[in-house]
């Protein structure tokens, strides 16, 4: 079964191990030419690792009954002649689904137990403790047996109120917004807190991750749905139901969860089926159909173009049973296409990007080491020449050269180890700027504010206060940087005239792009501190886990900048050995060469 985003990601998969065989080849030719040092193989390696683990991820979120997960049986699982994720009436997916393919395990689906929220651990931290998941096989050629595997996502179990309360399922200042009581005087509860799929779908296979969300918010919402998975998706298909359109609770996903993500965004109008009227013409249920995606697009402020109307469940039967013609009207078709139209080409940008940034770096070490080689061979080659048809006077003019250009060399090292040691001395200045250990003092502070204050309504405050100090960080390390770039220069300038090198600056690290990330976490996570979210940090264990979560994604962005600083401050030193090396090489053959000459017993001719 052959689709437009099939050949999209085909397309994709086949251009990244082209990429892939390329960097190899350039870092087998440039280590054969004795032109790829220590760094640049790092790099090399970096980049193909990179091209290798890349993942398209596309969440489908939505609030309960849109079909969320009829959408993804009509996409990824038709194959199997019947449907495999549960898709029934009412609430099915009860927590956070990830599809994916690790060709290291078998296929599966690993459960999370919902009791892991009151050990205080991340799903993130969680994922590298197998025994804490239940696994259980999914055998290939039993879609029966498969199915019935993965109905485990629905499962609940019934607890007291106060184990609700602690795992965050009940809120005492919300009673209209928690779940009923039973005779037993218990409250239903997700059995699971998270699902992996592990499946060998061919999309999954080329990279695509697919994550299905329960309604996100409502009560005893997984946190770390919103505040990381959601962030970290490349992009998002909303799901509304046709006949409805954009209800209330609709729009308060829309706007708490996605109406500011920097994602690319597609909206799925689902049962478009439902607006099929026997006494309207076909022309006139069309036009129904127009005016509710047009309606839909203004509410949301979304582009027409990107309100798909279709129906899942006549997606899913027609292709169940290979019927082209009812596969068109379901309009799945158009999502396919667009999702592999708009969101492969920008995904392409990216890596593209990556790849042309580190193929550039390679090739700047590379020519500098040409360049450098290349002068000491004109100068010995030039030398040599001049020794044409001499008598031993030049000769011994030579050794005298040879001696001279050993007591230099001498004389750089120490000068070349003295800048390498103001180097490292100013990096460790930005490193301390750029540290986690600043970060969290700088996030535990804010929390401290927060909790000091009545009813926590002191923390959109606080938060604000913490992100100015966060971006004070920045621009000190920036402050520095600018430093390291005058000093180095100069000191290259004065080794290059003083001892005949050829160092050269590269420009240096902008961090304004790790200034704006920034403001994105924060315009993501502000959102969770103002007074009518005070409901949900009055949940047990909230606010513990988005100060976890806060600070992971805090810790990669600065983590990211000071890894870009290390590394040009790296590349300057690598520089200055490299060259160094070349010195030391050209000096060994220049040795050899005169001992040669002084074994002859005529004269050079």
């Amino acid at each position: 079964m052959s689709t437009a985003l099939h050949t999209g990601l085909d397309t994709l998969a086949l251009w990244r191990r082209g990429l892939d065989r390329g960097i190899e080849q350039c870092a087998a030719l440039l280590a054969e030419q004795g032109l790829l040092d220590s760094e640049t193989q790092a790099l090399a390696t970096a980049l193909r690792q990179r091209l290798v683990t890349d993942r398209l991820v596309v969440a489908f979120v939505a609030e309960f009954s849109r079909g969320k997960s009829e959408l993804i049986n009509a996409l990824f699982f038709a194959d199997t002649g019947r449907r495999l994720m549960p898709a029934t009436p009412g609430r099915t997916t009860m927590c956070p689904v990830e599809l994916a393919w690790d060709p290291q395990l078998p296929p599966g689906l690993s459960l999370l137990p919902i009791a892991t929220r009151a050990t205080g651990q991340t799903v993130a931290s969680l994922r590298e403790q197998p025994d804490q998941w239940h696994s259980q096989a999914l055998d290939l050629d039993d879609a029966p047996g498969m199915a019935a595997v993965l109905a485990s996502v629905t499962q609940v179990q019934h607890v007291p109120v106060d184990q609700a309360r602690a795992l965050g399922f009940w809120n005492d200042e919300h009673p209209e917004d928690n779940p009923p009581r039973n005779e037993r005087d218990l409250v239903e509860v997700p059995a699971w807190r998270h699902a992996l799929i592990n499946y060998p779908h061919p999309l999954l296979k080329r990279g695509l991750v697919v994550i299905d969300t329960p309604g996100l918010n409502a009560i005893g919402a997984e946190p770390e749905l919103t505040l990381g998975l959601l962030p970290s998706a490349h992009a998002t298909v909303y799901l509304l139901a046709a006949d409805t359109g954009v209800t209330r609770s609709d729009l308060a996903v829309w706007r708490d969860h996605l109406g500011d993500r920097a994602c690319e965004r597609f909206v799925v109008l689902n049962k478009s089926d439902a607006l099929r009227d026997p006494l309207l013409s076909p022309a006139q249920v069309e036009a129904q159909v127009q005016r509710q995606c047009q309606s839909v697009a203004d509410t949301l402020g979304m582009d027409r173009e990107r309100v798909f109307p279709l129906s899942a469940r006549l997606a899913l039967t027609a292709r169940v049973r290979g019927d082209e013609a009812a596969l068109v009207d379901s309009r799945l078709p158009a999502l396919e296409l667009a999702l592999q139209a708009q969101l492969l080409p920008q995904r392409s940008l990216v890596i593209g990007r990556m790849i042309e940034d580190g193929a550039l770096v390679l090739q700047q070490a590379a020519l500098r080491r040409l360049a450098e080689r290349q002068r000491h061979t004109t100068d010995q080659l030039f030398e040599l020449k001049s020794l044409r048809g001499k008598s031993g006077g030049r000769v011994n003019l030579m050794s005298s050269r040879l001696l001279a250009e050993t007591t230099e060399f001498e004389r750089c090292v120490p000068r070349l180890a003295a800048l390498r040691g103001v180097l490292n001395k100013q990096l460790q200045a930005v490193m301390d700027s750029l540290g986690s250990d600043r970060v969290r003092a700088t996030v535990q502070q804010m929390r401290k504010q927060a909790d000091a204050s009545l009813l926590q309504l002191g923390a959109s405050r606080a938060f604000a206060t913490m992100g100015d100090a966060l971006r004070t960080q920045i621009d000190e390390a920036e402050v520095r940087v600018a430093e390291i770039e005058e000093m180095l220069g100069a000191s290259q300038r004065q080794i290059n005239a003083d001892f005949g090198f050829s160092l050269a600056t590269s420009p240096k690290p902008v961090l304004e792009g790790f200034r704006a990330e920034l403001e994105r976490i924060e315009a993501g996570y502000s959102r969770y501190l103002g007074i009518t979210q005070l409901w949900r940090r009055a949940q047990p264990g909230f606010m513990d886990q988005f100060i976890r979560m806060l600070l992971s994604k805090l810790r990669v962005v600065f983590e990211s900048a000071a890894v870009e600083v290390e590394l040009w401050v790296k590349a300057a030193s690598a520089q200055m050995d490299e060259q160094l090396r070349e010195r030391r090489r050209t000096r060994v053959q220049r040795r050899e060469a005169f001992t040669r000459i002084q074994a002859a017993e005529s004269e050079l001719e």
